[in-house]
């Protein structure tokens, strides 16, 4: 079943995590992301939803990447229930799908929760002050819709950043696969 996002509060700040990236296998801090808009998507290898958008969200990446916007993805599954969502295959994955961003492993679930995020993919954009400006879907197109990947409510969010101003207000959540949590 499809989960939406939880849609926290806009103008919350940026939780702050230390995460390894599966690529370089070098530490990614959130104070890396400060001083500039800032993008942060939780993501997993096996998830139908984030399948769907890989292509559109690697040229997202890149098209941050141009415009000197801070991006890392994460994923926070629980590796015992799914081994696919595990370091070497994210890194792998990263590599495959053309990622330019980091690929971070949140072991612990703890950054998930402080960014309270509930499905893959979810994403939230900061501006350079570290306060939450958008959190919601990339864009309209799902894995059972007939609508192009586009990324337009991501790269939107992005402009209006860039250009000094608020991202639209309407902001619709994102759909996906639940995080996959720990049993306790």
């Amino acid at each position: 079943m499809a989960t939406p996002s939880n849609m926290p509060e806009l103008g919350t700040r940026m939780p702050s995590f230390n995460l390894p990236d599966t690529v370089s296998g070098k530490a990614v801090s959130s104070a890396t992301l400060l001083g500039k808009p800032a993008v942060v998507i939780f993501i997993c290898n096996h998830c139908p939803y984030v399948k769907h958008i890989r292509t559109g969200l690697a040229a997202f990446g890149r098209f941050c990447q141009e415009r000197g916007v801070g991006m890392v993805a994460i994923s926070s599954n629980d590796v015992t229930q799914y081994p696919e969502d595990g370091p070497e295959a994210m890194a792998l994955e990263a590599k495959q799908s053309g990622y330019v961003f980091p690929y971070l492993f949140d072991e612990s679930q703890a950054v998930a929760r402080a960014f309270d995020a509930a499905c893959t993919p979810d994403l939230y954009i900061y501006d350079a002050g570290g306060m939450l400006a958008y959190r919601g879907q990339f864009d309209d197109s799902r894995p059972k819709n007939t609508l192009p990947v586009t990324g337009k409510d991501a790269i939107a969010a992005v402009e209006a950043l860039l250009a000094g101003q608020a991202p639209a207000a309407d902001q619709r959540p994102s759909i996906g696969c639940n995080i996959k949590w720990k049993s306790v």
